[in-house]
């Protein structure tokens, strides 16, 4: 592949591995991108598009897209802080996956037990920027001064272990269950920022000409998250208690309700949140609801 071959086509930034890949793997399968990626080359040609993929550290995505490098990415919200490029990259969606905190952990069995405690002491993590943000406004707050301020020291992994050899007091790590956090013997006591995983581009993009297939790409993508967090609820139920269960399923605007043989019901369907649809169903039967049919979704446009 040359330089050539990628002219004229939208460059599509993806995380080239870790806990956000797979993911969006899934993701751009959804939303019929259709590639084939050789091994070990890290640029693709989308086949029904005109798109180039390009796997990324998720890490050097906001830089990337940020100078116009490449015009859309995916990649966390706090990498994009980390890198300072908020100002430089425009969120258009949040995908609805990759969410965890940044949070300040401290060994469970010391006596730090919050943030002023742990201020001025070490703390080691993989975000400097950030960590080093939040640490010098607890400085400040306390009034600390030159050598008596928090000392924050990078590692690049296995932040966790920090503590247990000696190299810190306390860490400023990403967590998504906490369960690598208790086996370490590690607790929060803060938390920096709630994180996820957003398409992105360049707030000043070098390409105008492609904005149309950024949309187009945008809309499948958010047809993609919106089909993973709704489903089809349908059911009947008598109309003399319909209007108490549209309030249980009311839908995103509406929902549809069609008359059935017997005068006496209705057939009611009606997109619901999947995490909530589980005390929905049990509502509906309380009030006399049958036949509740629940069905996932592919794809839609909302």
């Amino acid at each position: 592949m040359n330089a050539e071959s990628l002219d004229g086509r939208l460059l599509f930034a993806i995380p080239k591995k870790g806990r956000l890949h797979e993911k969006c793997l899934e993701l751009l399968s959804g939303a019929d991108i259709q590639f084939r990626r050789h091994h070990r080359l890290d640029v693709c040609l989308v086949k029904n598009h005109n798109i180039a993929l390009v796997f990324l550290p998720a890490s050097d995505i906001p830089s990337f897209v940020g100078k116009g490098n490449v015009d859309l990415g995916i990649t966390g919200q706090d990498v994009i802080l980390e890198a300072q490029m908020e100002e430089h990259v425009t969120e258009i969606l949040k995908l609805g996956f990759g969410k965890c905190a940044l949070q300040v952990q401290v060994p469970e069995a010391g006596s730090i037990k919050s943030v002023d405690d742990l201020a001025g002491k070490r703390v080691v993590t993989s975000f400097e920027v950030l960590s080093g943000q939040y640490f010098n406004a607890a400085d400040d707050r306390l009034q600390l001064a030159a050598d008596k301020r928090t000392k924050i020291e990078y590692v690049g992994g296995s932040v966790e272990a920090a503590c247990s050899l000696g190299l810190a007091d306390g860490i400023v790590d990403l967590v998504e269950s906490g369960d690598t956090m208790r086996a370490a013997g590690l607790h929060a006591v803060a938390t920096v920022l709630q994180t996820e995983a957003v398409l992105i581009k360049s707030s000043t993009p070098k390409h105008p000409s492609l904005e149309p297939l950024i949309k187009l790409i945008t809309s499948r993508i958010a047809g993609v998250v919106a089909a993973g967090r709704y489903v089809i609820c349908e059911y009947n139920i008598r109309r003399v208690r319909l209007h108490d269960a549209t309030a249980i399923t009311p839908g995103r605007r509406a929902p549809t309700i069609s008359p059935l043989e017997d005068e006496e019901w209705v057939a009611v369907s009606s997109m619901v949140e999947k995490s909530k649809i589980a005390d929905v169903m049990d509502e509906l039967v309380k009030i006399g609801a049958e036949d509740v049919l629940i069905f996932n979704l592919d794809n839609c446009r909302v």
